[in-house]
């Protein structure tokens, strides 16, 4: 369940995640713009998975197996692709309302608009540092993923629910720090923050733990199969 060793990667999450609270603690970088990126960095992680998918689904494998019900078919890549999109995307939007109101760092209005405002509230070092997280996220997935050879075995299934474990635990603690940003107290969350995301991102391995759920998966369905 837990790693035993930081890889490169790893020591480039912990700089990439000290910029911003540096900058906030030391050079009067607004709390709130910096929070407003870590709950955006719920869709760069989308985004980039969806590319890893279609690259699998182009280069590897047009169909693989899927899951329902303790039933298995064959599915294209693309349908596996088409479900993540809707489900992942239902699941950022209810993520982004919640912070939305708890952080009330958008005033009610209607969907369209509380989403137009998100790039004047980022400001000049909010983008700056969405940036820098688009960098490292696209850095990591090309060293991790093709570098490693890890997207000519990887099965679909797995790949498709890849990002939900680790941003469920980032998303929750974002969404606690929009209830301090409510009460003015963001730069102290801010580190409590940072310290809680990186302890779960460097020291819990989420790929393990989806490793066993899907290795259990294939004996239940193997033995479902043979009775």
């Amino acid at each position: 369940m837990f790693k035993r060793k930081l890889s490169a990667g790893d020591w480039l999450l912990i700089l990439v995640n000290l910029i911003p609270l540096y900058y906030v603690w030391f050079e009067g970088w607004n709390a709130s713009e910096v929070f407003l990126v870590y709950c955006l960095e719920t869709v760069i992680i989308g985004v980039i998975n969806v590319l890893k998918m279609a690259c699998v689904t182009l280069f590897v494998k047009k169909t693989d197996d899927w899951q329902n019900g303790g039933t298995s078919s064959k599915q294209s890549g693309w349908f596996f692709i088409f479900f993540f999109i809707v489900h992942y995307g239902f699941f950022v939007f209810v993520q982004t309302q919640i912070f939305f109101a708890v952080s009330r760092l958008i005033p009610n209005g209607s969907f369209f608009a509380n989403y137009a405002k998100i790039p004047a509230l980022l400001g000049h070092n909010g983008k700056l540092m969405l940036l820098i997280f688009v960098v490292y996220y696209t850095v990591q997935n090309f060293i991790d993923f093709f570098m490693s050879g890890n997207y000519k075995t990887i099965s679909m299934g797995r790949l498709m629910f890849e990002p939900y474990m680790r941003i469920f635990v980032q998303q929750f603690v974002v969404i606690l720090g929009g209830i301090f940003l409510g009460f003015g107290a963001g730069k102290i969350f801010m580190l409590i923050f940072i310290i809680a995301k990186i302890f779960f991102e460097l020291f819990v391995n989420f790929n393990r733990l989806l490793a066993i759920a899907e290795k259990r998966q294939q004996l239940k369905n193997e033995r479902e199969n043979k009775s």
